[in-house]
């Protein structure tokens, strides 16, 4: 595949992306087994009712841990606030309880979605998340948001 290479795929069954793929990295991992994740993300990751990546974390699971720069852009619902939450659960060390990842979202209906799949894969890890949203009060924000 070329560095700038476009393919048309139509994904697993309704997760088919619209369009065109365009990327510049050829691993395409067909299932969340062969993506070597920690144990207790992939029970996370099935107990969610995951079975096989889509298209969009076909591609971007694997960059994404490997430190790659990634962008993602996708038509609602194919599985990209999954895409990044598995990514940055299968780097964090839940031993460490200081701040390891951090998302940004436009919205705080956004943010409290991020924040429940976050929780959700990351419940058998026993990961933490908290959704800080400006305008509430600090009280709200800071009780822990634990699964």
């Amino acid at each position: 595949m070329s560095a700038e290479s476009e393919i048309r795929d139509n994904g697993p069954e309704g997760m088919e992306p619209d369009g065109i793929i365009e990327s510049n990295w050829s691993e395409i991992v067909d299932s969340f087994d062969e993506m070597v994740l920690h144990e207790t993300l992939l029970r996370g990751i099935y107990a969610y009712g995951f079975e096989k990546p889509s298209a969009i974390q076909q591609r971007a699971i694997i960059p994404c841990i490997k430190g790659y720069d990634v962008i993602a852009q996708a038509q609602s619902g194919t599985g990209k606030t999954a895409t990044f939450a598995i990514s940055i659960l299968q780097q964090i060390d839940v031993e460490l309880k200081g701040t390891q990842a951090l998302v940004l979202a436009p919205t705080r209906e956004l943010a409290q979605q991020i924040q429940k799949v976050v929780l959700a894969l990351g419940d058998y890890m026993g990961a933490s998340c908290y959704a800080c949203i400006g305008g509430t009060n600090i009280r709200s924000e800071s009780s822990p948001h634990h699964h």
